[in-house]
């Protein structure tokens, strides 16, 4: 191999491993940060709001903001069945495991994206009377999802009305 043809090889090498090495150094860096909140709502209350950046979804979010707004989940039947069958699909499709509970009425559960296994958090709020689950999924890192928050809510929202 010709010495140019080894220096070509390093730096291509060296050009394809600097973004993999970000991309695993902020899965690490999800794992260590702190989600949006810690307690459930109050009762009455609302989910957090998504920040400024694109990678987060929530129901209760200004429906003229089509980043972030998504509608909510349609559940006329006792919360609690409603949540538990969110928790089964979240755990069997996204990885998630349960963080905070209230039972029939809150779940925030922690999902692990399919690339470089990100942290993200999912929440399900029950308003009974309205007969729905309110929803947010959020990355805990970076500016971009690529729609993956979004097409969550969206498989959940299909594996909740089978």
């Amino acid at each position: 191999m010709t010495r140019f043809a080894r220096r070509w090889l390093i730096g291509l090498g060296i050009t394809a491993a600097v973004p993999i090495l970000g991309l695993a150094g902020l899965s690490i860096r999800s794992r260590f940060v702190q989600p949006a909140t810690s307690e459930p709502p109050p009762p009455g209350g609302r989910l957090a709001p998504c920040p400024e950046s694109p990678n987060c979804v929530c129901s209760q979010d200004d429906p003229t903001d089509p980043v972030h707004f998504i509608e909510p989940l349609r559940w006329d039947g006792p919360p609690e069945e409603g949540l538990e069958r969110l928790k089964t699909a979240a755990a069997q499709r996204f990885s998630g495991t349960v963080a905070a509970e209230e039972p029939g009425r809150y779940v925030r559960m922690e999902c692990l994206t399919q690339l470089f296994w990100f942290v993200d958090d999912l929440e399900f709020l029950a308003d009974p009377a309205h007969g729905v689950i309110h929803v947010r999924s959020a990355s805990r890192v970076g500016r971009s999802d690529l729609g993956v928050n979004r097409a969550r809510v969206e498989t959940l929202r299909d594996a909740l009305n089978k």
